[in-house]
């Protein structure tokens, strides 16, 4: 039997609101799944007051259970995100420039880390790595305000969210790590391929430390030796030069971040050079882009643009940003791999300028650290991304390239628990026949019934591209056919591009093939994300 079509949903945000079509879309969808989705699909029209009220931040479910918001959305460029979130309370405008659903890697969450910042609790306003020096920027100005804004609402004090600082547990956070040795690095790419991407194990039976699938693994990585001699000769100072009880060496290698360069170090520079060269310096550290450049300029290039300047050593670290650590997914289930734990890393090299720029943390585990070794590590819990607690309920997994990490963890999990759900997993990456990771173990599992379903997208195979998100609407019966059973829908990979595709295909199949409007399928969507039926582990 035809399912009669659904009634368009009522236009929540007017016309006349400062918003494109598309975000304007997006908006009625949220608010609609916001505030009045029942079990029928149907919506009841806010009243002018409440629409006005959600608009302009006043409401309190708008304050107080945002995290939905569209000005949250890492997809989004900055610029939008902040316009989005005119008007709110100074906390959600910072996590409006964090925007990273919380990731972690900061060491809080973004409604922690906002907060502690907006209470002078954190003054490190450089800690969010995905952000990068535009969201650094951004925390800055708005630190301007603090004091000016009523005090936020206080750090959320749980398990998963609480500041790392507050965490005692070795392994448990950034600022606890423990030491795990490197078991191995398999490269994962044929011959032919055009990526670099390795299969790295871990033994953690030494330290102690356990997860759970769904988790991240933070590292501590090291510099490029070679690069920090080239730095260490920019600078014209002695590679064994006294910082802090360390040599300089021993800092530039593993305590300060040599790309991209940073603010402060361009105000240095300008302290120390006069003229046009000043002039310059300052243009730069004021997050303008004199010659066109700026997005380009690690710290070398930098001191090579404003050669023959030589900072003191200890002025000159002090102006560079700290190494961070970086998060990588779990490929490993600790259920089948007691004592072990795995990532997937892609290696990361391009060229500027004649020079090859390396990936700081991803050619670490490649090439400079060898099994035997060991290396910093510790655990980063999931924030709502994880396994339905009901083993027969039904998942579907999209993650393309380095994104199948966490699914490899998810299916061997499922496999050693015996969990009767279904388990459908949407994969892809440029070529078949060198760039289908762990081709065998999923063929394996498909074979023992474990994996239902596979469904592949290759974007380099044919002449026209075809991504997961084609493959998704070209299965689309299928797809609503499992969400309507209940399955859970989990995305990992690229935040930019990939997820927003994949949503926005997702979007399309609801309304296809779920007798919905455009709005109507934005608000489903909407509801599964608040109902933990839809995950992302993005970036």
């Amino acid at each position: 039997m035809t399912q009669a079509p659904r009634p368009p949903l009522p236009m929540l945000v007017p016309e006349t609101a400062p918003f494109n079509e598309e975000q304007r879309t997006w908006l009625n969808g949220f608010f609609a799944g916001l505030v009045s989705l029942d079990t029928a699909g149907g919506v009841t029209a806010l009243s002018p007051e409440q629409s006005a009220s959600l608009l302009s931040g006043n409401a309190s479910a708008a304050q107080d259970d945002d995290d939905g918001a569209p000005w949250h959305d890492q997809t989004l460029p900055l610029a939008e995100r902040m316009k989005l979130a005119e008007g709110h309370p100074l906390q959600r405008r910072m996590m409006a420039a964090m925007a990273q659903q919380d990731c972690g890697q900061c060491g809080y969450d973004c409604h922690n880390y906002s907060s502690l910042i907006a209470t002078k609790k954190e003054e490190r306003l450089n800690l969010c790595v995905p952000g990068g020096k535009e969201t650094a920027r951004m925390l800055k100005k708005l630190y301007e305000e603090v004091g000016a804004a009523p005090p936020p609402a206080p750090a959320i004090s749980s398990p998963v969210s609480a500041p790392a600082a507050a965490v005692s547990a070795p392994g448990r956070s950034r600022d606890n790590p423990v030491e795990a040795k490197l078991l191995s690095c398999t490269l994962l790419n044929k011959p032919g391929s055009e990526k670099e991407t390795w299969h790295v194990e871990f033994d953690l039976s030494q330290c102690g430390l356990d997860y759970s699938v769904g988790d991240s693994f933070g590292i501590f990585p090291r510099n490029d030796p070679v690069l920090v001699e080239a730095v260490i000769k920019a600078i014209g100072a002695p590679p064994e030069f006294p910082i802090g009880g360390r040599t300089l060496r021993e800092v530039l290698t593993d305590g300060a971040s040599l790309s991209p360069a940073p603010d402060m170090l361009f105000q240095l520079i300008s302290y120390i050079t006069g003229g046009e060269r000043r002039k310059k310096a300052r243009a730069f550290a004021a997050g303008e882009d004199p010659d066109g450049d700026a997005e380009t300029l690690d710290v070398l290039a930098a001191l090579e643009k404003f050669s023959c300047v030589r900072p003191d050593p200890e002025a000159f670290v002090e102006a560079l940003d700290p190494l961070q650590p970086r998060l990588y997914s779990i490929s490993s289930s600790p259920k089948a791999h007691p004592g072990r734990l795995s990532t997937t890393v892609d290696t990361v090299r391009y060229t500027i300028d004649d020079r090859t720029r390396l990936g700081v943390a991803s050619t670490f585990l490649a090439e400079r650290i060898k099994p035997g070794d060991t290396l910093k590590i510790y655990v980063q819990k999931a924030h709502a991304f994880g396994l339905p607690a009901d083993p027969s309920v039904p998942i579907i997994m999209i993650g393309p390239g380095t994104g199948v990490a966490p699914f490899r963890a998810f299916l061997y999990e499922r496999m050693a628990t015996k969990a009767p759900g279904r388990n459908w997993l949407f994969f892809g990456h440029q070529r078949r026949n060198c760039d289908f990771f762990y081709e065998d173990e999923l063929a394996g599992m498909k074979a023992a019934g474990v994996l239902t379903r596979l469904s592949l997208a290759w974007s380099r195979d044919d002449v026209q591209k075809f991504y997961v998100q084609d493959r998704m609407r070209e299965v689309g019966r299928d797809l609503w056919s499992w969400l309507a059973d209940g399955a859970h829908i989990y995305v990992c990979g690229d935040a930019k591009r990939m997820a927003k595709d994949v949503e926005g295909a997702l979007i399309e199949i609801v309304a296809a093939h779920g007798a919905r409007s455009t709005d109507e399928a934005i608000a489903f969507v909407t509801d599964l994300k608040k109902r933990g039926r839809y995950q992302q582990d993005v970036y």
